[in-house]
Order: C-alpha cells, then sequence, then structure tokens
C-alpha cells in the first residue's frame, strides 16, 4: 500500500511540473511577448472616474471593458509592440474604439468613436478626440473617453500600422467585400471580394479621401477589417493547426502594448474563456454622429449626445444588447 501511494504521490507530483511547466511556457511565449504601457491609470483621480459595473444578479462577474486605440504613427518607426521604436505622443488616436466583453465572456461589441469627434479633452478644451493621444498619451485618452461616456474602461489597448500589417500577413491575408470599386495608397479595391495581404489591408484601413462618407466610412472599414480577421481565425480553424495558430498568436501579441495592470495570468485566462467567441458574437456599432463641420481650419464630427448618452447608459446596465437595432451598425458590405 505504501509503493502504491508513493507511485501515485510520484505521478501526481509529475503532473503539477507538467503543468506548471506549461503554464510558464505559455505565459513566457504569448503573454511575455506583449508590451506594457506603465502608469496609465496611476494619475487618474478615483473619485472622477464612472463607477465600475454591478456584477450580474447571483454572480460575481463582471463585463470587461477595454479602450483599444490604433495609431497613426509620425514619427517613422513603430510606436507599440516588442519592436516600438518611436515615442508614444508621437502620433494620433486614427482609431478609437471601446471594447465591451459580457460577463458571461459569450458576446461582445465595439463602439467606435470617429477620429473627428469635437469633444472636451481635459485640458485642452473642446477638439478632436485624436488629439488626445499626442497631448497626453493613453492616460489622457481614457480621461477623455471615461469623461465623454461615463464608461469606466478597465484597461487599455494599443496597436500601430504595422501591427495591421504583421496580423493580416500571419493569417495568410483577409477577405473583405467592398461595396465600390477604389483606390488608395497605390492598392486598387474591386467591387465585392478583395483578399488583402498586409499592405493592402493597411491602404484598406487608413482610405479616407475619395470615400463619400470620409471619418465615417472609415470608421466601417476599420470594424470591417477586424471582423475580418475574426471570420478568418473561425472559418480556418487555426486552432486545430498548431503552426499557423502559433505565428498568429506571435504576431498578434508583438504587435500590442497594453497597460502594465493587465497581467499575464489575466491575459492568458481572457484568451481562454474567449476561446469559443464567433464573429456573429461581436456586434459592431458607431457612437451616434449629429453630423459634421468645420471648426478652424479642420472638419470635425459631431456626435449626437442624447442619442449617445442613451447608447453609454445601455452599456453600464449590460442591456446594450436589447437595443442594438435602435443604433448604426458595421453593414454586411461596407464602402
Amino acid at each position: 500500500m505504501y509503493r502504491v501511494l508513493l507511485m501515485l504521490g510520484s505521478f501526481s507530483l509529475v503532473l503539477v511540473l507538467l503543468v506548471v511547466g506549461f503554464l510558464w511556457y505559455l505565459t513566457d511565449r504569448y503573454a511575455g511577448n506583449v508590451t506594457r504601457i506603465p502608469d496609465v491609470f496611476a494619475s487618474l483621480d478615483p473619485a472622477t472616474r464612472p463607477d465600475p459595473p454591478t456584477p450580474a444578479a447571483g454572480t460575481d462577474d463582471i463585463p470587461m471593458t477595454f479602450l483599444l486605440a490604433g495609431s497613426d504613427s509620425r514619427a517613422g518607426g513603430p510606436t507599440t509592440g516588442e519592436s516600438a521604436t518611436a515615442e508614444a505622443g508621437s502620433e494620433r488616436a486614427d482609431v478609437l474604439m471601446l471594447w465591451q466583453i459580457s460577463a458571461d465572456r459569450e458576446s461582445a461589441f465595439a463602439i467606435s468613436i470617429p477620429r473627428d469627434s469635437f469633444v472636451p479633452v481635459p485640458g485642452f478644451g473642446t477638439t478632436k478626440i485624436n488629439a488626445a493621444f499626442a497631448h497626453g498619451g493613453p492616460t489622457l485618452v481614457v480621461q477623455t473617453v471615461e469623461q465623454l461616456t461615463n464608461v469606466r474602461v478597465d484597461h487599455f489597448l494599443s496597436v500601430d500600422f504595422t501591427g495591421f500589417k504583421q496580423v493580416t500577413d500571419a493569417l495568410g491575408g483577409v477577405d473583405v467585400r467592398i461595396a465600390e470599386a477604389t483606390e488608395a495608397h497605390g492598392v486598387s479595391f474591386a467591387r465585392g471580394l478583395n483578399h488583402l495581404d498586409g499592405d493592402a489591408a493597411l491602404a484598406y484601413v487608413r482610405q479616407r479621401h475619395r470615400l463619400p462618407g470620409g471619418d465615417l466610412d472609415s470608421v466601417l472599414r476599420h470594424q470591417n477589417y477586424l471582423r475580418a480577421v475574426m471570420s478568418t481565425v473561425s472559418r480556418e480553424n487555426l486552432l486545430t493547426d498548431p503552426g499557423r495558430f502559433d505565428d498568429f498568436l506571435l504576431a498578434v501579441t508583438a504587435s500590442l502594448s497594453v497597460d502594465e495592470e493587465l497581467s499575464d495570468y489575466d491575459l492568458l485566462t481572457l484568451v481562454f474563456d474567449l476561446r469559443d467567441l464567433q464573429p456573429s458574437d461581436v456586434a459592431f456599432l458607431t457612437a451616434p454622429v449629429a453630423g459634421t463641420g468645420v471648426e478652424g481650419d479642420s472638419s470635425v464630427v459631431y456626435l449626437d449626445m442624447p442619442k449617445a448618452t442613451e447608447m453609454w447608459s445601455y452599456v453600464n446596465t449590460g442591456t446594450l444588447q436589447q437595443h442594438l437595432a435602435e443604433f448604426t451598425q458595421l453593414p454586411d458590405v461596407p464602402r
């Protein structure tokens, strides 16, 4: 009996060591590949920040909210990810999305805030929201969005355009549908289905000119690109192809910068919890817009604040999913 117990104990110890070793490998290879941004939330006054969401009845689970900024780098080098060579503040937020993942991790939504939105930026008056990144980096972007929406941001993520290219190429390209033929940055896009490599995807998400809606059409392209990435991962079932999935995860993690408060464990846990999330489980929306205009010498977007306030209240009460039809969603085939 003693020998049996000894063998069982030895087997359990080996099993524990294998699990710990595997978790360490995942942490080092993927979570450890993500660049950390220090002190994003440190200088924010807790008394002026929105309250955290209330847990769902009968559980301790709460939604998780991310602010995603895609930086329009003007510094001549990557500003996010492991290969960053330019300093934060040398870029503007060309893509700004508020992502919320449901408490049960079975659905999510992304709300785009147009880069030209004319809103109050703390310390800088009312100006275009994308200037917050250049004026005060991630902290000011978070402060601006929280003040605008009254939605508490849990974590901040940033990816620059170099990251768009790397992720797209790691997938072998993505397929997007385009409503009208157009050309941008030396790349021609046909009406209908287009297969984009990294350079073409970059041209696609950067185009604003020659689009009837300008910045608003550009917002839809950002959303359509992310939907295409999710669809590619799901359609090709990368989880069954360890080599390609490894390349994809390495490209994604190497392209991201996140706040240092998101621990490696939390990041890995989140990825595991979202393993069954499908593109159909994610709704893409745009903050309500009242119209466009000119302020000084800049074209701007005016948000429909009464309607937007309604949207943010649904976000805070966890009921946006029931009110999606009230807001502008990503069409099947944007321009």
